[in-house]
């Protein structure tokens, strides 16, 4: 396929439209969103009980886990690049209790937006961001395999919800370019017209 002359668009090509904005394949991406959506939760379930990430001594499981990814800036090939480790260093670790909170429910707020189907596209980019910066503290695990699935769900983003509540969230609310009558009645009015 080629671009038009004068168009500023490339045309989409079939196996795209049909994987990732085809309602046909709904069905797939409601096993992949539940399934990486479940893998959050229990993440951020398991925590939310624990003491080291919420209670009284929160933000000692982020200093401890900070610490460790520093010690692993050494070496000839260091795992953890030097910019990170001042993140951590200077950013993390002296607010290792407001990062304990922020993952705990940032972990569970993905898992139950992915399984529910709500704001999906943008449940899976946070998801994909707690992801990249647990790779970059050097730490692989399930994090590869959960940040590539949080990708195909962020391009699939038009029917990653679709048998979820963005199959109603989305025409309502609308999408950037094209607001739903939830935000065009909001934007619509003139500054002297009232609601109807």
């Amino acid at each position: 396929m080629s671009a038009r002359a004068g168009s500023s668009q490339i045309p989409e090509p079939n196996v795209t439209r049909f994987l990732f904005a085809d309602t046909r394949m709904a069905p797939v991406w409601l096993v992949v969103r539940v399934y990486l959506g479940v893998l959050w939760l229990l993440a951020g379930w398991g925590k939310l009980f624990d003491p080291a990430w919420v209670g009284s001594e929160a933000g000692a499981a982020v200093r401890g886990f900070a610490q460790g990814a520093l010690q692993l800036t050494g070496g000839e090939h260091p795992q953890v690049t030097g910019w990170y480790a001042g993140f951590l260093e200077n950013v993390v670790i002296p607010n290792a209790a407001f990062f304990s909170y922020l993952v705990v429910f940032g972990e569970i707020a993905v898992g139950l937006g992915l399984i529910l189907g709500v704001l999906t596209g943008i449940a899976a980019f946070f998801g994909a961001f707690m992801n990249a910066s647990f790779l970059f503290a050097g730490t692989a695990g399930a994090n590869p395999l959960m940040f590539i699935l949080a990708v195909l769900i962020m391009m699939a983003w038009r029917v990653a919800g679709h048998w979820g509540v963005d199959r109603w969230a989305l025409p309502a609310v609308g999408v950037p370019g094209a607001p739903g009558p939830l935000l065009r009645g909001r934007h619509g009015r003139g500054a002297g017209e009232s609601p109807a």
